[in-house]
């Protein structure tokens, strides 16, 4: 190459290194679409025993909620696994679930559950839940009992008819348990 055409080479060289306005439309328009986690209708209120092989099973670590139903005043126990975001506790807090110390830890409890709804049927389970720390677990069980009482309350007032919204609720409060029971067993 000669002098001239490595000047001209670097030149335009030059020329491309300076134009920093660099923009690209997309090829596709994406819309925002609305994701739900089935937790809409529902406000934030604050290992399994596996009985064939006798032990306890590690079913996943996260956040664990109570979620009070805005229409139908239930509270139920969810929760989802952190990295992965999956269901692995899923069942309404009822009269007859009773919290009892774990043996040996101040910061768990372990409380048997008649209809778990994380493994797409209802299936009656013994869960133990363990906290970070003793205060934790002792704010976790003010609040389960409450939800406990709560729903007791709403149970023994189900003599009372139930107005349309409240049918309407329970009824898409239903199908979406098992849209998404559906939705966790194809994954």
């Amino acid at each position: 190459m000669s002098d001239a055409e490595t000047k001209k080479i670097e030149e335009t060289q030059e020329e491309v290194v300076e134009s920093q306005d660099v923009h690209f439309e997309p090829v596709i328009k994406l819309e925002d679409i609305e994701v739900k986690t089935l937790e809409e209708d529902e406000i934030t209120k604050f290992k399994i025993f596996d009985k064939e092989a006798a032990e306890w099973k590690e079913r996943g670590t996260g956040d664990v909620k109570l979620l009070e139903h805005k229409a139908l005043g239930k509270i139920r126990v969810l929760m989802r696994r952190d990295k992965t975001l999956k269901v692995c506790a899923n069942h309404y807090v009822s009269q007859e679930m009773k919290l009892s110390p774990n043996v040996g830890s101040d910061r768990s409890w372990v409380y048997t559950v008649a209809n778990d709804f994380s493994e797409g049927e209802a299936e009656h389970q013994l869960f133990a839940i363990r906290f970070a720390n003793s205060e934790n677990a002792g704010l976790f069980k003010k609040a389960f009992e409450e939800a406990r009482e709560s729903n007791a309350a709403l149970t023994e007032n189900k003599s009372e008819p139930a107005s349309e919204e409240t049918k309407d609720a329970e009824k898409t409060e239903t199908e979406q348990k098992s849209e998404e029971t559906k939705e966790e067993s194809k994954e």
